[in-house]
């Protein structure tokens, strides 16, 4: 804005010199074609006016040194103001680097997390639909009878095996009447062994689940009780055998949600099952009862070993006898020992004196007789 008013100014004192010289040359034209009286006042007008030019010239050479120094100043001026802005913007720019290198750290943080949660999202969406995968394979596996009762043996071996030692029980056992039991524990007398066998009435507890209306649900229970007294029935006769199992056996669910169903609705087929001596078990109740057998084994082969740790007992006991007498024998010995090298001791000190007796004695040296004649020892007299 000053660099504008500084031209401006110099355009107006360009205009005024134009002026003067213009006034100049027409004050000469004026002296050469006119007359000295007309003149004079008009010459006056003009050298007042030049002067006031001269004067309005000084004025703008003022104004303008004052404009250039002031446009000088003002350029130092916005040479600092620049200078200082751009430092501010530089301070700026690192910052606001600074703070969107942070936002871009955080960020790429942030996707690395969510990608890390989508991943396990992902996992366990693959997870559920195996699962679902599973699920309907099941369905497909508990819909089919013979399968059914496969599942269910298995459940029941894996539970027996992990609850009893291997010599214990018996799976597929063969009983004198011909019956194949699924599972044989052997337990002693009393009460002897006793079968397990594997059952599972979905088809009836899935239509008592499934009923819509009030004869459904009484066809369902009519439906449920009939199969578990057959399944009660067909136990005890097969695998209650007098002689040679104990007096009672177990029926195996391999279904929690049947066994607390039978136990909740039907409390009469269990007491008819307890009748029978047939024990319904769950996984749960199976493995509680397992265990509790597993203590009975235990402390009836230790009974079963009582007579081979009365005899060991008496084995030891004969031993520590020798021994005691050994250690007497020994004793003596080493009294005897004592005593002997007491003596010896006695007998040292002894010898001991009577030596030193000896030493204090004083015995003459005994010279020889030169009168005496040895004979030769090949001599005889």
């Amino acid at each position: 804005m000053m660099q504008d008013l500084f031209n401006d100014n110099l355009m107006f004192l360009a205009i005024l010199m134009v002026l003067l010289a213009i006034i100049i040359i027409m004050l000469k034209v004026m002296k050469t074609f006119s007359k000295p009286a007309k003149i004079e006042p008009l010459q006056d007008t003009i050298i007042g006016l030049s002067e006031q030019v001269r004067i309005l010239g000084e004025g703008q050479q003022q104004l303008t040194g004052s404009l250039r120094t002031i446009t000088e100043a003002q350029a130092t001026s916005q040479t600092k103001l620049v200078s200082v802005i751009n430092e501010r913007l530089a301070e700026v720019q690192n910052k606001m680097g600074e703070s969107l290198q942070g936002s871009a750290t955080k960020t790429a943080r942030s996707l690395g997390e969510l990608q890390q949660r989508l991943e396990t999202i992902d996992k366990a969406q693959e997870n559920i639909e195996k699962l679902s995968g599973n699920v309907l394979s099941l369905q497909d596996i508990l819909s089919n009878k013979q399968t059914r009762g496969a599942f269910g043996e298995i459940q029941l071996n894996d539970i027996v095996s992990k609850a009893l030692p291997s010599d214990s029980y018996s799976f597929q056992a063969t009983l004198s009447n011909g019956k194949r039991a699924d599972c044989l524990l052997k337990l002693p007398n009393p009460p002897g062994s006793i079968v397990i066998d594997s059952k599972f009435p979905l088809e009836a507890y899935e239509n008592l689940r499934n009923a819509e209306n009030d004869n459904q649900l009484v066809e369902a229970k009519r439906m449920m009780k009939t199969s578990v007294r057959a399944h009660i029935k067909s136990i005890s006769e097969k695998y209650i055998i007098e002689g040679e199992t104990a007096e009672s056996a177990m029926m195996f669910l391999p279904s929690e949600a049947v066994y607390a169903e039978l136990h909740a609705n039907f409390s009469e087929i269990v007491r008819e099952g307890f009748e029978a001596k047939v024990w319904i078990v769950s996984p749960t109740t199976c493995m509680a009862t397992l265990n509790t057998m597993r203590a009975i084994l235990k402390d009836a082969r230790m009974r079963e070993q009582a007579g081979a740790i009365r005899t060991e007992l008496g084995l030891l006991f004969k031993d520590v006898e020798r021994l005691s007498d050994r250690v007497t024998n020994l004793d003596r010995h080493f009294v005897m020992a004592s005593k002997d090298i007491e003596e010896i001791k006695i007998s040292a000190k002894r010898s001991g004196n009577r030596a030193r007796k000896l030493d204090n004695f004083d015995f003459e040296e005994i010279s020889v007789d030169p009168t005496i004649v040895h004979l030769p020892k090949s001599e005889k007299i």
